[in-house]
């Protein structure tokens, strides 16, 4: 473990409080839960994150097919395998637009993506509840491939565009949301072409950004290669992911 690393797992501890515990967490990773639910079942997914990447992607093209032919048979028996615990391949922080199901998209059932979903796909610090369910995704199930997932149309970037161009405030928490995508639109507003698919664009990079140099968990472990961070665009009309660098 580098310096580098090791200082930012302590520094994590101490965010968080968690003392002891958290250095045991942190050592232990996945052992120190001991709940059924915790615990990675004995079933077959892909080893490496490029393995992950690839079925997420094949997955997306069955998923177009699928709707000029028939779903893919979802059986009892996968149901009763995943009941005991989860090895999920992949974690997708995924906007919480009710269009965007990476289950169906990714043409994935239960068990088989650790999904994370709020309005926007943001990924901020203040948003620790965001940050925890990913990197607690990395450390206790061992997923290595998280996808930050926006798509075209969002309404969360829609608003975000609205405060920059107009000064629109939001109410409550909403609020929120829009002032952590505000800096991606800004960026894309020198960007040619369209403003809004410019500025979900942004805002995955800006998701990617946080995960790979600044989560205090996630951040090292990608440094250290074991770890792979890769953004998303769902198209509403076609259905189809296309990366984003």
């Amino acid at each position: 473990m580098n310096n580098d690393s090791a200082f930012s797992r302590q520094r994590f501890i101490q965010v968080t409080g968690a003392g002891v515990m958290g250095i045991e967490f942190l050592k232990s990773g996945r052992n120190l839960f001991d709940a059924p639910e915790a615990r990675a079942a004995e079933v077959t997914s892909p080893m490496t994150s490029d393995e992950a990447l690839k079925e997420l992607m094949d997955g997306n093209k069955r998923f177009i097919q699928s709707m000029k032919d028939s779903c893919v048979l979802r059986t009892p028996a996968r149901l009763m395998e995943v009941a005991e615990g989860q090895n999920p391949f992949a974690i997708i922080l995924a906007c919480a637009d009710s269009r965007v199901s990476p289950e169906i998209i990714f043409d994935q059932w239960i068990g088989d993506l650790f999904v994370v979903r709020v309005a926007g796909n943001i990924a901020t610090p203040v948003n620790y509840g965001i940050l925890g369910s990913i990197e607690y995704g990395v450390i206790v199930l061992g997923v290595n491939l998280i996808m930050v997932l926006g798509h075209s149309r969002c309404g969360a970037v829609e608003g975000a565009i609205k405060a920059v161009k107009t000064g629109t405030a939001f109410p409550g928490s909403i609020g929120n949301i829009v002032k952590a995508i505000q800096p991606s639109v800004e960026k894309a507003e020198g960007e040619p072409g369209d403003l809004l698919q410019n500025a979900i664009r942004e805002n995955v990079r800006t998701g990617m950004g946080i995960l790979r140099n600044s989560d205090l968990v996630v951040a090292p472990m990608v440094k250290e290669g074991k770890v792979k961070v890769v953004g998303g665009e769902y198209d509403l009309v076609t259905g189809k992911v296309t990366l984003v660098a």
